[in-house]
């Protein structure tokens, strides 16, 4: 599943080409996807101006002239790309096509169908049931130090069950939350809630630094993620501990083999020397 540094990446790309510009055709060619598409989809967005578009931890948020904002998320399998030809031939897994007054065609292509989109009102976007709740964007300033380690307190869950928790911080997932560990020099089964002081400290600068060379990469690609623009993403060839099981660790002091656990049925993978 797209992570914060992907869906980062695809607005920026979007944004690019939609911010300012006013939707000529916004179509949709079937009736559902995660959940059922607003009946309205269409004659609502069409003739709107994107006046902004946002991001919430994993969510999109396109907000037009009128007020009314398209929260979209790309589920398992989502892209949402620039069109390669404006008005040629759709995919099958072409589920929803937006056309803007100068000819970009935005295509959202999900052949798993786990994305959905919905409509909010903009002035009540944070009491969104999608959105409420969520805790502090982890490259924003409300996601410091003290905030986390007083997130944590009390926690007896491992620290990436916490790093998942979407309460504790926003668009954090399975690879990025291994990788920040590692960079943090936390195993991934240590008690949440010994996470403060110096070590909360760590996290969040491993946190930030991570998600910030993944989006400056394009994010990771793996199955289905491409940016807007259709590229892949690079920053899977960066990846300390993700995926390379049985791998020597890269800090040159150490060279201790990988390993891969699972908690809570995923993949975590760390360094068993230099994380404690």
């Amino acid at each position: 599943m797209p992570e914060l540094p992907e869906v980062e990446t695809v607005r920026r790309g979007l944004a690019a080409r939609l911010e300012g510009r006013r939707l000529i055709r916004a179509e949709t060619r079937r009736p559902d996807l995660r959940i059922p598409l607003p009946a309205d989809f269409g004659p609502r967005l069409t003739g709107r101006r994107v006046l902004t578009v946002g991001r919430r931890a994993k969510y999109l948020l396109l907000t037009m002239d009128d007020g009314t904002v398209l929260i979209a998320h790309l589920g398992m399998s989502g892209r949402m790309t620039l069109g390669p030809v404006p008005g040629g031939p759709l995919d099958r897994h072409d589920h929803v096509v937006f056309e803007t007054e100068d000819g970009t065609e935005v295509r959202f292509n999900d052949h798993r169908r786990f994305g959905l989109m919905t409509f909010a009102a903009a002035d009540s976007l944070e009491s969104h049931p999608l959105l409420a709740g969520l805790g502090p964007e982890p490259l924003g300033n409300a996601f410091n130090g003290p905030a986390l380690a007083a997130a944590l307190a009390g926690r007896r869950t491992p620290i990436k069950a916490a790093l998942l928790d979407q309460k504790v911080v926003a668009g954090i997932g399975n690879i990025y939350a291994c990788e920040a560990l590692y960079g943090a020099r936390l195993s991934p089964r240590r008690q949440a809630y010994t996470v403060q002081g110096g070590r909360a400290e760590r996290l969040v600068e491993a946190v930030r630094a991570v998600l910030g060379a993944a989006i400056a990469a394009g994010g990771s690609s793996l199955r289905d993620y491409v940016q807007a623009s259709g590229e892949l993403g690079y920053f899977q060839h960066a990846w300390q501990v993700y995926g390379r099981e049985g791998e020597a660790c890269a800090a040159p002091e150490c060279g201790a083999p990988i390993r891969r656990l699972v908690q809570s049925n995923r993949s975590t993978f760390y360094c068993p020397r230099c994380q404690r």
